[in-house]
C-alpha cells in the first residue's frame, strides 16, 4: 500500500440539507415512544376482554408501569454521564424486549383475533386469552433466538462485485468488511477474538472496518478491541470513524486503531497495487464529525481524493450509507458502509429507511457507483438480532474483462 494524501481537513464537501419536517418531528419520538411501547402491549394483553382475575391484572399492570419507569432511567444511567454498564445492560435489554412485545402485540392483536372469530374459536374471552398467550409465546421464542443470533460469531457473506474500471491485474482482490462491532457493556473480548480468527481464514488482501467500534472510550473498551490487532491482510487494514466514536472521544479510537496496526483513513487515501493495476482506497470521517466539535474532524471526500488519478477506480469507506450521494457525485466506484445493522430487530428496518438510502446489501447509484451496506458484525444496545443476522463480508472484486 502506498500513502498518497495528507492530513484531513475540516472543510465539508457540502452543507447538510435543512432538516425536513419529518426529522423535526423525530425530536419528539423519545418522549412519546416509551409510553406507546409499554402501554400498547399492556392494553392488548390485559384489557381487551381477557377478564383475568384481579390479582393477575394488577400484577401485570404493575410490571408494565415498572418497565415504563425503569427503562428510561436505566438507559439514562447507562448511556448518560454516569456510563454505568449494569444500567446500560438492563435498559438495553428492556428496550429490545418491549420492542418485540410491542410488535407482536400489534400484529397478533390485529390479525389473530379476527382469524379466530372467523374460525368460530371460543367466545370473546377465549379468543382474547389465546391472543395473549400467543403474543407471550412468540415474544419469548424470538427473544431467545435473537439473543443467540446477537452473541454468535457472524456468518461469512461472500459476493462478487464487478467494477467496470477495475484493471485485470486486480481481478479477484479479496476485501473483507467488518463494521459496527459495538464493543460495550456486555464484555465480548472472547467474541472479538473469534471474529478475528474467522477473518483470518478468509485470506484477505484488504480488511476494512467502517466504524462504530465500540460504545465507550478507547481506554474503557481496550480489552475488547485488542484482538483487532491480530487481524491479517496481505496488503492493508484500514479504518474510518463511525458516529459512535464521536460519542466517545473519537481521537482516542483513531489513535488506538493506529497502534493496533490499522490505518485510519481520515479524509485521505492509499493505493492498492497488484498485477500492474492500481485501486484507490479512500476513507472519510463520519458525517456526524462536523457537529461533534472535535477539532480537525469532518467528512471531506474532495480532500480524501486529492492527488489520486481520476482514471483509477475508487473504493471508498464511509460509515453511513447516506454518504452515497457525495460518492456518486465524485465518481466513486464502490462505497462500503455499515451503520444500519440491517434494522437489527424486525421491523425496525422500516424506520432506518427514513434516514438511509439502503439498509443492507448491494445497491446501484448514479452512472457507475455501487454501495454495499453491511448488516454489521456486532449489535448496538439491545442484545438481540431478529430477522437481521450479523455478518462478516467477503467481497471479491471483479474486473469487466
Amino acid at each position: 500500500m502506498t500513502e498518497t494524501s495528507s492530513t484531513p481537513s475540516t472543510a465539508s464537501d457540502g452543507q447538510e440539507a435543512p432538516r425536513s419536517r419529518l426529522q423535526r418531528l423525530m425530536r419528539y419520538v423519545p418522549l412519546v415512544a416509551p409510553l406507546l411501547l409499554w402501554a400498547v402491549p399492556c392494553g392488548v394483553l390485559l384489557y381487551t376482554g381477557q377478564h383475568w382475575p384481579l390479582p393477575v391484572t394488577l400484577a401485570g399492570t404493575a410490571l408494565f408501569v415498572l418497565g415504563l419507569i425503569g427503562m428510561p432511567l436505566a438507559m439514562a444511567r447507562g448511556h448518560g454521564r454516569r456510563q454505568q454498564d449494569w444500567a446500560a445492560i438492563v435498559g438495553d435489554t428492556l428496550l429490545g424486549s418491549v420492542w418485540v412485545l410491542f410488535t407482536w402485540s400489534v400484529l397478533l392483536g390485529v390479525l389473530l383475533r379476527p382469524a379466530l372469530t372467523v374460525a368460530g374459536v371460543g367466545d370473546g374471552q377465549d379468543r382474547a386469552r389465546i391472543v395473549t398467550w400467543a403474543v407471550l409465546g412468540v415474544t419469548a421464542v424470538l427473544l431467545a433466538w435473537g439473543y443467540a443470533e446477537a452473541r454468535r460469531v457472524p456468518r461469512v457473506r461472500r459476493l462478487d462485485v464487478e467494477l467496470p474500471r477495475l484493471g485485470a491485474g486486480l481481478d479477484g482482490t479479496r476485501v473483507v468488511l467488518i463494521t459496527d462491532t459495538h464493543y460495550g457493556p456486555l464484555d465480548r473480548a472472547r467474541w472479538s477474538e473469534r471474529v478475528c480468527e474467522t477473518v483470518n481464514t478468509l485470506e484477505a488482501d484488504l480488511v476494512c472496518h467502517t466504524g462504530d467500534i465500540a460504545d465507550g472510550t478507547a481506554e474503557r473498551r481496550r480489552a475488547q478491541a485488542a484482538p483487532l490487532g491480530t487481524v491479517e491482510a496481505s496488503r492493508a487494514r484500514v479504518y474510518v470513524t463511525g458516529n459512535h466514536e464521536y460519542y466517545s472521544e473519537a481521537q482516542g479510537w483513531v489513535d488506538l486503531m493506529d497502534k493496533l496496526g490499522w490505518e485510519p483513513l481520515r479524509n485521505r487515501h492509499v493505493l492498492l497495487e497488484r498485477g500492474g493495476d492500481t485501486l484507490v482506497v479512500a476513507g472519510v470521517d463520519d458525517v456526524t464529525a462536523e457537529s461533534s466539535g472535535l477539532a480537525g474532524h469532518g467528512a471531506d471526500l474532495a480532500e480524501a481524493l486529492t492527488g489520486a488519478d481520476p482514471d483509477l477506480p475508487v473504493l471508498l469507506l464511509a460509515h453511513q450509507p447516506k454518504f452515497i450521494d457525495r460518492a456518486a457525485a465524485h465518481g466513486v466506484d464502490l462505497q462500503l458502509s455499515g451503520h444500519t445493522h440491517g434494522g437489527q430487530i424486525w421491523p425496525f428496518h422500516y424506520l432506518v429507511r427514513l434516514d438511509q438510502p439502503a439498509v443492507a446489501g448491494l445497491t446501484h447509484h448514479g452512472a457507475r457507483t455501487r454501495l454495499y451496506t453491511s448488516r454489521g458484525t456486532g449489535f448496538w444496545g439491545p442484545p438481540f438480532r431478529v430477522f437481521a443476522p450479523s455478518e462478516i463480508t467477503l467481497l471479491v472484486l471483479r474486473s469487466a474483462s
